[in-house]
């Protein structure tokens, strides 16, 4: 296993994950389930953010606190991206969201982009680029250089549900400084470029279709 790969193994979501790659389980319990899992993907994704010491009064009395101190930005990877940013908010609700829309071409497996929100990107801003699949990963090194062309003053991290091989190798291969963050590092990808045994289709299963 690569250094900068870390795979969640807590109990509960190895329980979500087996969850989400159920063929009978809904989309509404797909959407439910993917938002625990990326709620505790954040929490450790999140365990270094720098923090300030603030001043607060409890209903006793005057203590000392701890802020966040460092501008945290989500960048979903549309459409299945999506499903993690409600887990990310839960965590951290000051989080700033960027969308950014790739489709891959099905022949040539290929991504192209068709929306892109990340002109407001500032470099010493912490970056979390979020796609629940890591397969192929031509859609995710696309992603990190758009991200990376933003002048950021360090990696971006990029979080995922469910990782193969071939895609950490390719991401690793032209981002070799980026952490990824998954809950589970497949078998492998097929000859459609599907991960097995993955859990289907992520965008489909979260929103139907």
């Amino acid at each position: 296993m690569a250094p900068l790969v870390h795979v969640l193994t807590h109990p509960l979501v190895q329980r979500d994950l087996s969850l989400l790659r159920a063929i009978d389980t809904s989309s509404e319990a797909f959407r439910a389930v993917i938002r625990r899992i990326s709620r505790a993907l954040a929490v450790h994704a999140l365990a270094d953010v720098a923090t300030r010491e603030v001043a607060i009064e409890t209903p006793l009395e005057a203590t000392k606190g701890q802020a966040i101190a460092e501008s945290v930005v989500l960048v979903p990877v549309l459409r299945a991206g999506l499903g993690l940013v409600d887990g990310f908010l839960d965590a951290l609700p000051e989080a700033r969201v960027l969308h950014l829309g790739l489709v891959r071409d099905e022949e040539t497996l290929r991504p192209s982009c068709y929306l892109s929100k990340l002109s407001s990107l500032r470099p010493d801003e912490r970056v979390y680029v979020l796609d629940p699949m890591l397969a192929t990963g031509g859609s995710a090194v696309a992603a990190l250089d758009m991200t990376r062309e933003m002048g950021l003053e360090r990696p971006p991290t990029f979080v995922c549900v469910v990782a193969a091989p071939e895609g950490i190798a390719k991401l690793h291969q032209h981002h070799a400084d980026v952490p990824i963050l998954t809950a589970s590092v497949d078998r492998g990808v097929d000859e459609n470029g599907y991960i097995r045994p993955g859990l289907g289709d992520a965008g489909d299963r979260l929103f139907g279709g």
